[in-house]
């Protein structure tokens, strides 16, 4: 296991415990999909915490309004109170969650956007269309390194690596569009 940073952890932390029909797969996607995306980490089924932050909490409660929309229930709580082992245990699930998605990040820049180019080359498909296209997949990427390390609150391994591949596809992707501009603008 790689060595994680020391990091303090919070003082408080927020809880929040729904039930949806069980019916409605629909249902508990949509909830699960947003906790997701504030960045919460599930303590088990429909169990969900996450550190006490003024923003946190407000999601927290557009995520319980949801829950009550969908036709479900919640209790929300604010833990202030926690065990030492209770609170290692959330810091380290959210170290993993945070690790993960760097690691995907990485992989997403090594796989499809340095294939994507290797291949545009292969094909010799220098054009602005390509190009363009591919720049938006650069936009994704960022994007999604920016939510990853704005939800990573404990100081998780491989924000670097993520960092560096990204600037990598930046770099082969400016490669690519001098490659398109010699190729069409150059034979004007």
């Amino acid at each position: 296991m790689a060595t994680r940073r020391t990091t303090k952890k919070p003082e408080s932390w927020l809880l929040l415990i729904y039930k949806v029909p069980s019916d409605s797969s629909r249902a508990r996607v949509a909830v699960w999909r947003e906790l997701k995306r504030l960045g919460g980490f599930y303590v088990q089924q429909a169990v969900c915490v996450l550190p006490d932050r003024e923003e946190l909490r407000a999601g927290m409660e557009k995520v319980r309004a949801r829950v009550t929309e969908l036709g479900g229930s919640s209790v929300f709580l604010t833990l202030t109170d926690v065990e030492d082992d209770v609170r290692q245990q959330f810091a380290d699930g959210f170290l993993d969650q945070s690790a993960k998605e760097y690691a995907e990040i990485v992989e997403e820049c090594d796989t499809k956007f340095v294939k994507e180019i290797e291949f545009e080359r292969f094909r010799e498909n220098y054009t602005f269309e390509e190009a363009e296209e591919i720049r938006q997949d650069l936009e994704k990427l960022r994007r999604w390194l920016a939510k990853v390390e704005g939800r990573d609150w404990m100081g998780a391994d491989g924000k670097d690596l993520a960092r560096s591949k990204v600037a990598d596809c930046e770099r082969l992707l400016e490669e690519f569009e001098a490659d398109v501009y010699d190729r069409t603008e150059g034979e004007a």
